[in-house]
This record gives C-alpha cells, structure tokens and sequence, in this order.
C-alpha cells in the first residue's frame, strides 16, 4: 500500500496529514487545520472557504475530470485511437485523471469512427479513465458554429439509436430550437445521458421548454462552455446564458483561458452556480505545442499567444489545461478549494461519477499532487502513477 502526504484537500477542507492507497482511498489520517471542519469537529474560521496553510509546500487535490476535451499534445479525438491515446497522455501530465473524449461536427460516417476509436482505447491502463464520449455535435445550429464545421445534422430516431448501440456516449451538446431536438432530448435523458445545450441561437424560452422535457424523462441539463457560442443575457431578454444561470439544477461548463471568458464574467457564473459550474479545457491538438498553425476538424487553425482562431479570427477550442485552469481561477480570486471543486467534485456529479472527485475513504484513489506554486508534480489514477515530473 502507496502513502502519499502532505496538506489533503478533503470535503471538510485541508489536513495535514496522509492518504494511504491501493487502487481506492483506505484511510485519511493527519490533525486539523484552524478554519476548518473536519469529521464534524468544528474549529474556528468559515468552512465553506477553507484556507491553505502559508506554510504549505505540499498539496493533495482530487484528480481534475474534463468533460469537454477534443485534443492535445498533437493528437484529437476524430484521429481514432492513437489520437485519443495522445491527448490522453498529454492532459494526464496536468493533472486529468478523468476525461471525456470530444468529437467535433464532422460527416456522420467520420463521427462513428471516432466512437469506435475511443472504445479501443477505453480500457487501457496507464491513461486517464475514459467513462465515455462527448458528443459535440452534429445536433448544433448551422448558424452558430463557433469553429465547428458546416456538417450539421438533424436528429432523428435511426441516428440516436445508432449511437445509443455504441454504449460509449455520456454527454451529448444540443441546440434546443433545432429540428429533432425534442426527440433527441427525451431519446438521450431516457438511457441517462447528460444533455447539454450549446451552439446555439435559442432564447430563454427555447431552454426551459426543453429543460422541462430532460427532466421529467429523468435526465441531467448543461449547458457547453458558458457564455460562447450561445444567446447572451441583457435586460430585457435573459437569452441561453440567462437560462443557464438561473437553472439551479443545471450544470455549467467554463473554458477559463481569459480569452474565452473574462474573469469577471467566470466569477459571476461562480457566484450563481457555485456547485454547478465545471471548468473545461475545449482542448484542441494544438494544446502543449508552440504556437503557430494547427487544424482542428479538417479547418485551418492558428495559435498565438494561448488563443486558437480560424482565419477569420472566430476561436476554435483553446491550448488550454485544466492546471493552467486551476492557476487563472486563483489569480481571478477562487480559493483553491472552491477551484478544485469546480475541477473534481463538480464535474463527478454532473457526469453521475460516484465513485470519484474528492478525497475521502472508498473512494478512488484518483490524486493530482501539486508544488506550492501549483504545478503538478505527480498523476495517480486508481492508485497507479500515470505521470510524475521530472
């Protein structure tokens, strides 16, 4: 049995002491830190913004969980298994112990390819966990593609059960006000797999009809990366941020570069969804390489200075990692425990992950341990080592 120690980030807050693991979390064992709750013992300070240590050189966070990735370290999802095999390893050197697979809007033949690519890479070891695939697209608006290509689909019955025989699909981006969506809504929430508008010209309107729907057939509601490529709130029609926003039930991606969200805007979205809003990387292959050009779904992409565009300038995906992620959001004025909820804890229960996204007994030893300055020192999943600096 593996020991790691040093300062714990638990659901009571941080500890100083040990985690001692095989392939699950045995024991937590280490004395309180003042501020915080721990075991139900409480002690000064406010435990909802539990507070590090100044002394602290040490830290032990739960694995980060990306939901929505499509590349990295050269490799994307629609390269089938070797380039789901690349980024994997790449997002696991920062700290990802769990991610879902990305597709982008492609032809519909391209798009089943990728399904089967990821399938063949599900179970190897060595990786982040891969519970499933990210559908982003087809089912979007044609006339908000962000830096999704003109393949768009309608849904209809033939289509969902042909990915529904894939059994791999857990996340499935949808415009609400396309043709098919209620079908594809009711189709998907029914075998329990999460719903997540995003692409979209729908109005406020369009989401609660639609959100209505995913709920009585007992599905989970997102909403893909908030803010972007979706109607805006103002005064006078709050629009699909709007719904997103005050959906206390619903679910929020971010993609916190600071080109794609401002940081005022990411800390509002905080504030109204503090225990719904996940951090993302919408990662593209590009990530981890030196700027210059890429592609990214068969489309011309230039990266400078940490942003991707397409020619025309529109954003495609980002060169973001979700430890770059957890360093903005600290500058922008989170604690590292409301972060690392919004890392962990979060994505874990917006994809139904029971078993994951805190530290705590019996739950996987999926850890991410960090250097004060909050870079990744070492990667564990299931208590194996998958990546330790060097």
């Amino acid at each position: 049995m593996r020991q790691l120690e040093g300062y714990l980030l638990t659901p009571a807050g941080f500890v100083m002491g040990q985690v001692a693991f095989t392939d699950t979390i045995q024991a937590i064992e280490g004395q309180t830190i003042e501020g915080q709750i721990v075991e139900g013992q409480t002690v000064k300070g406010d435990p909802a913004v539990p507070t590090l240590p100044a002394q602290a050189t040490r830290l032990i966070l739960p694995g980060f969980i990306d939901t929505h990735v499509h590349g990295g370290g050269g490799g994307d999802t629609m390269d089938g298994a070797a380039g789901v095999r690349t980024l994997a390893k790449f997002h696991a050197q920062h700290g990802t112990t769990t991610l879902y697979p990305t597709t982008i809007t492609n032809p519909w033949e391209k798009i089943l390819a990728a399904l089967t690519g990821v399938k063949q890479v599900q179970r190897e070891t060595g990786l982040p966990d891969i519970p499933g695939v990210h559908l982003e697209g087809p089912f979007i608006n044609p006339a908000k593609l962000g830096a999704q290509p003109p393949f768009t689909l309608t849904p209809t019955q033939g289509m969902l059960e042909q990915l529904l025989s894939f059994n791999i699909i857990r996340l499935v981006t949808l415009a609400p006000e396309i043709a098919g969506a209620h079908l594809a809504a009711e189709v998907l929430a029914r075998a329990n797999i999460r719903i997540s508008f995003g692409h979209t010209l729908g109005s406020f309107q369009d989401a609660q009809m639609l959100a209505s729907i995913i709920k009585n057939a007992g599905g989970t509601l997102g909403y893909t990366h908030l803010y972007n490529a979706m109607t805006p709130l103002t005064s006078r029609e709050p629009g699909m941020v709007g719904a997103a926003l005050t959906d206390r039930d619903a679910f929020a991606e971010l993609i916190f570069d600071t080109h794609h969200v401002h940081p005022a805007s990411m800390l509002a979205a905080f504030y109204a969804k503090p225990d719904k809003l996940a951090l993302i990387t919408d990662s593209i292959r590009a990530s981890g390489h030196p700027d210059g050009e890429s592609e990214l779904g068969g489309q011309r992409v230039f990266v400078k200075d940490s942003a991707a565009r397409l020619a025309d300038g529109t954003l495609a995906g980002s060169v973001l990692t979700l430890d770059v992620a957890l360093r903005n959001a600290v500058a922008a004025g989170l604690t590292l425990a409301q972060t690392s909820r919004a890392l962990s804890s979060v994505p874990a229960a917006y994809m139904g992950l029971t078993d994951r996204g805190e530290i705590t007994t019996g739950k996987r030893a999926d850890v991410v341990v960090l250097a004060a300055d909050l870079q990744v020192q070492e990667t564990i999943v299931a208590g194996q080592s998958i990546y330790r600096a060097t």
